[in-house]
């Protein structure tokens, strides 16, 4: 299909762009061919439920895309950005600023633990990975340590798609077909041992001594020239993956040692996921910096960012105070809508004790995961906060394909939203679901499980 450029005039539509064409949307990490032959369309939501155009309820079981943690359309969140946009549509945030900026900026200060009390505010996950990333280059360079340019991340780990991003990343797909990448990268190794780990509900108790592993790196590359490590507290992408007990500590020790920077990636973790504000505070860990997106907002309004220890931003507040301290940013950092939904957000979650809500249904939704032991083609569950990966035994010479079908089933067949990688099923409700709903979502997927080929 090719698409003219000189559009029909207003109030007219053409054949090829009518809302029944799918050609021209070239879909994001997914198999287009496949979904235009059979799409799954969403036209609305409300709190646990998506609606297809048909006017068909289909039960969020994902929270959208690890997002939505407060539900779908929430009046206060909703009301925030309608006010928002009739009161101040944008404001630069290059040499200005609007007040409410200040305003969200003090109260994740608040939200993180330790000395975590600066806000760089981007627009997503991937963006706020290689902000990270590159403030900590940009902070060992100020301090007179240039040679300290090394990036570790961990294997299987995802940091988003920025080049940075997929440079520590450890997911081979997103990686395989970009090139070199950036220089200078190195990995610890993943914590998942199945034989060590099978059914775990919450933390392992095996593999905290894969931290040790930054010891044999920082022999290997010298800490002198390593900046950096970055890692989930959980790997979610990949396929849900606990830390063990006592790692991220270990971690912490360890970059301490040798004089690394941590970086926490909790674009997924923050703001309920494991039942508190930050996965840092579930684990007593103080990195150098998280990494946020998703549910600062409750999917509402795209908006992330990077909270950093205040050392590393007194390091920068130096030179003539008319100079720029930080050659970095984006044109959207801080857009008014995306900051007027984050504190209508928070306020959600404190006004609603969602934080705490995640803590108190953590067993029963570890109870309700583990019932799947021993259906059909289960492989394996883990549970963390109200989070669960659930493997499938892959078809010989197909793998991903069983996973997909569950999608597809569960979705067409039982309506209800499942996320698939590879052969593993990924839940993450809002945080708002109830006890019967997590019955129903693990019931309804036993179904879909029993009708898989």
């Amino acid at each position: 299909m090719s698409v003219a450029h000189d559009l029909d005039p207003p109030g007219e539509l053409s054949a090829e762009l009518s809302p029944n064409d799918l050609e021209a949307f070239w879909l994001p990490f997914t198999p287009n061919r496949a979904f235009k032959k059979k799409p799954r369309l969403i036209a609305r939501a409300k709190d646990m439920h998506y609606y297809t155009p048909d006017g068909r309820a289909v039960l969020d079981a994902t929270a959208g895309l690890w997002c939505c943690n407060a539900g779908h359309a929430r009046e206060p969140i909703v009301e925030a950005i309608q006010a928002q946009a009739a009161e101040l549509d944008f404001a630069p945030s290059f040499q200005f600023a609007h007040p409410k900026a200040f305003a969200l900026s003090t109260r994740l200060a608040m939200m993180a633990p330790g000395d975590l009390d600066h806000v760089f505010f981007c627009n997503s996950g991937s963006e706020a990975a290689d902000t990270a990333l590159k403030i900590a280059l940009a902070y060992w360079n100020i301090q007179g340590k240039g040679s300290k340019t090394r990036l570790i991340g961990r294997e299987r780990g995802y940091h988003g798609v920025g080049f940075g991003g997929i440079s520590v990343g450890g997911i081979v797909n997103n990686r395989k077909f970009f090139g070199g990448l950036l220089t200078g990268t190195d990995h610890l190794p993943h914590t998942y041992n199945r034989a060590e780990q099978a059914y775990c509900r919450g933390e392992p108790d095996w593999g905290a001594h894969l931290a040790d592993e930054l010891d044999r790196l920082a022999a290997l590359h010298d800490p002198s020239t390593i900046a950096a490590v970055i890692v989930e507290p959980m790997a979610g992408s990949t396929g849900v993956l606990p830390p063990p007990k006592g790692y991220l500590k270990r971690l912490r020790e360890l970059c301490d040692t040798h004089g690394i920077l941590l970086v926490f990636d909790e674009v997924i973790t923050a703001f309920g996921r494991l039942g508190f504000a930050t996965a840092a505070e579930r684990y007593g860990v103080v990195p150098d910096m998280i990494t946020f997106a998703k549910g600062v907002t409750s999917g509402a309004v795209p908006l992330g960012g990077v909270i950093v220890r205040k050392p590393i931003y007194d390091a920068f507040m130096n030179g003539p105070e008319h100079a720029i301290e930080l050659f970095h940013g984006y044109t959207y950092s801080a857009h008014p809508m995306a900051i007027a939904a984050g504190l209508a957000t928070l306020d959600v979650y404190r006004d609603e004790g969602l934080f705490e809500r995640a803590r108190d249904l953590e067993t029963d939704w570890a109870d309700a995961a583990m019932g799947l032991k021993g259906k059909r083609h289960v492989a394996d569950i883990r549970t963390i906060g109200l989070v669960a990966g659930i493997d499938l035994d892959s078809r010989d010479g197909a793998v991903g394909a069983r996973a997909y079908e569950a999608m597809e089933t569960a979705f067409g067949d039982y309506g209800m939203m499942i996320r698939i990688t590879g052969d593993t099923i990924a839940l993450s409700p809002p945080l708002t679901v109830s006890r019967d709903q997590i019955g129903e979502i693990f019931d309804t997927l036993a179904k879909v499980l029993e009708g898989l080929a």
